[in-house]
């Protein structure tokens, strides 16, 4: 499980939502194996009175993983690798990209009316 938070400015990314949200979930299948249909993407966009990034250009953004705890080091390593270049690749800056994966136990989750860890998954949360 993971659910990703896309933090930015309104005027610079509204139109873009889709194009951001394809590139994370191919890194997120590709480097963690989640489900392609597995999406979980909110965007808070703020209007650029609202967002204080002195030292940034426009385009900054900031992606927040919130997942489940079990990956190791080189799967998180793996990911924010994957994630530098997808984006890279659309155009972002290195400096204009920052990552947080946050993780937490899958009994501190509540889906489908059960605590996480007594959900059977079809795809793996333990990674090297």
């Amino acid at each position: 499980m993971a659910q990703v938070k896309v933090y930015g400015r309104r005027d610079r990314w509204s139109d873009r939502r889709r194009e951001v949200s394809d590139a994370v979930q191919d890194c997120l299948v590709r480097a963690w194996r989640l489900p392609p249909d597995k999406r979980f993407h909110r965007f808070l966009l703020l209007d650029a009175d609202d967002w204080v990034c002195p030292g940034r250009s426009d385009d900054y953004l900031i992606l927040e993983i919130v997942c489940f705890s079990g990956r190791g080091d080189d799967a998180k390593r793996a990911l924010i690798r994957a994630l530098y270049e997808r984006f890279a690749a659309l155009g972002l800056a290195r400096d204009d990209l920052e990552l947080t994966i946050v993780e937490s136990p899958p009994v501190n989750w509540g889906i489908r009316g059960v605590s996480a860890d007594e959900l059977t998954l079809s795809y793996p949360v333990v990674l090297p």
